[in-house]
């Protein structure tokens, strides 16, 4: 093993922050003895974990074809960033976390330039924009993905440089807090049903699923008002965004049942929640693995979901409802998500049978994913193609 690697990694938005410092961690137990410079996009996690940010990973967290292109310009500025710091110290390897607009085409640019390209959380390319592997197969050298069906679905398609290394969420997902411990410090009663809100990480999310979520804690609580509310919030979301939708809503003439508010404890929150309203993404897994019963939702613009919709070929948006292979927990997107429609199955969800049968099918699902150490193997994989140069 060399004494030294220069390793640019780069990610782009909070979930992918998150397993990119759980990486590096994992890379510098591997080889105790090696001295290693990171530096590319970083994230609050990464930046704590001594990554050094050429680009700062929060300002790229932007969802929206309209959004994006208003902030082309800095999305070229980052990529030319990089580009350049690559060049200039003369990387080992590039290693690009998840999101795929930007990074396959840095992986392209890059590659073409030399550089040996590691590409961890394979995009979701058997989901929409299959023609994308074009790239995988000429620019990546490694793919490490995290899905147990992703390896096979690049061999049937003659993609061999990937390796599966599990989900990093596997074993990972854990509340800190017990049912009654979560409660007791909220001053919540446990004995009463309590429903949980995720209204996504990023603001256009925010301002988009937020009020809807609103509108049905409000018509929820008008008929059975022993529920109860809270709204787990990202760490990269300001409490200012909740707190000025919940003025609009009550503005607008909606009565609000009392909702507490949490951030950074979201698995707390799902472990102690009977029922949870999740907005598509990460999320969704990480309420599977926990085992919350869930409705699945999303909105976008009418402008963004038409220019998308036809891409996607999935039959399902939920990534649990994904590995499980089947519809085990009901999706609500853009004109099925309603308030109406959202109370209607929560109320579903909360009733005894179906929330413990729903409980059993989320468990079988999430034991798909292995039984963790994601992180580990990626980190062993990166080393074995190092030792190779």
């Amino acid at each position: 093993m060399a004494d030294e690697f220069k390793l640019m990694i780069v990610a782009g938005e909070a979930s992918g922050d998150a397993h990119a410092a759980k990486l590096v961690e994992a890379l510098k137990d591997a080889s105790p003895g090696t001295k290693f410079e990171f530096f590319g996009s970083a994230g609050v996690r990464m930046r704590a974990g001594g990554v050094e940010s050429i680009v700062r990973a929060d300002d790229l967290a932007i969802m929206g074809l309209p959004e994006i292109a208003k902030a082309l310009p800095m999305f070229l500025k980052a990529f030319r960033d990089l580009k350049a710091a690559a060049i200039e110290r003369n990387v080992d390897a590039v290693i690009l976390v998840d999101f795929p607009e930007f990074n396959l085409k840095l992986a392209k640019a890059l590659n073409k330039k030399g550089f040996k390209v590691i590409y961890y959380i394979s995009p979701q390319l058997w989901g929409w924009r299959k023609y994308r592997r074009r790239v995988i197969r000429d620019h990546v050298d490694l793919l490490l993905t995290i899905l147990p069906f992703e390896k096979d679905w690049y061999a049937q398609r003659g993609i061999s440089n990937v390796e599966y290394v599990g989900s990093p969420l596997a074993n990972e997902v854990r509340p800190d807090l017990s049912k009654e411990e979560f409660c007791d410090k909220y001053r919540i009663d446990p004995n009463r049903p309590l429903i949980a809100l995720l209204p996504g990480s990023r603001h256009k999310e925010i301002t988009r699923i937020l009020p809807l979520l609103l509108e049905s804690a409000s018509l929820m609580a008008q008929r059975d008002e022993q529920l109860q509310f809270v709204i787990a919030l990202a760490s990269v979301r300001s409490t200012n965004e909740v707190e000025l939708a919940m003025i609009e809503a009550e503005r607008s003439g909606l009565s609000l049942p009392k909702i507490l508010m949490v951030q950074d404890e979201t698995y707390n929150a799902l472990n102690a929640a009977d029922a949870a309203a999740v907005a598509s993404g990460t999320a969704t897994l990480e309420t599977g693995i926990i085992g919350t019963p869930m409705a699945i939702v999303y909105k976008t613009s009418g402008f963004n979901y038409k220019l998308i919709r036809p891409l996607i070929t999935v039959e399902h948006f939920g990534l649990i409802n994904l590995i499980a292979g089947g519809r085990i927990v009901k999706e609500m997107i853009q004109d099925d998500f309603t308030p109406e429609n959202l109370v209607k199955e929560l109320f579903r969800i909360l009733e005894p049978p179906v929330n413990a049968a729903i409980r059993g099918k989320l468990k079988e699902a999430a034991g798909k994913l292995g039984d963790g150490g994601a992180s580990k193997r990626a980190a062993a994989a990166i080393l074995k193609m190092l030792e190779k140069r």
